[in-house]
């Protein structure tokens, strides 16, 4: 036994099919096609979705709601979580919040700072939007609220 004998088993292979190759060769004419429809067609193309005339799903499920491509999503993060995970007078930025693991996500993803609970250190807090409470919060707490501007998008 060597590499020179190994043959494929019996019937494993087989000739490819020529069709449209003349009538003798009993795939002439409409080439196993077929006879009319647009299957029989050449460049037919089925349509994606396409379910042989039955509706579709796409037509068949319900149309709900509307959903705004536009829309600014915010991360959130609470004066609670701040006041226990930073130290008093330190600077909260969303690259400092990324790292403490309170943000997941991209970096382009805007920070909101909700007021759920108090804060009684001084924390400047740089964020893309605060709450109305949070931000008074914030300074009666004597930090400050510095909203910085969102990336300019490419």
């Amino acid at each position: 036994m060597d590499l020179s004998n190994l043959k494929p088993p019996k019937g494993a292979k087989h000739a490819r099919k020529r069709v449209g190759r003349g009538q003798g060769s009993g795939h002439g004419v409409t080439a196993g096609r077929g006879e009319k429809g647009a299957k029989s067609r050449s460049g037919f193309k089925r349509k994606r979705g396409f379910e042989g005339g039955q509706m579709p799903l796409h037509r068949r499920l319900p149309k709900r709601g509307f959903r705004n491509p536009f829309r600014t999503e915010y991360a959130v993060v609470n004066l609670d979580t701040l006041a226990e995970r930073f130290e008093a007078g330190a600077v909260v930025t969303p690259e400092a919040l990324r790292e403490r693991g309170l943000l997941s996500g991209g970096a382009d993803l805007m920070v909101k700072v909700l007021a759920r609970g108090d804060l009684d250190k001084a924390l400047t807090v740089r964020a893309h939007k605060f709450s109305g409470k949070a931000a008074e919060k914030i300074a009666a707490a004597g930090g400050a609220a510095e909203a910085i501007a969102a990336a300019p998008e490419a």
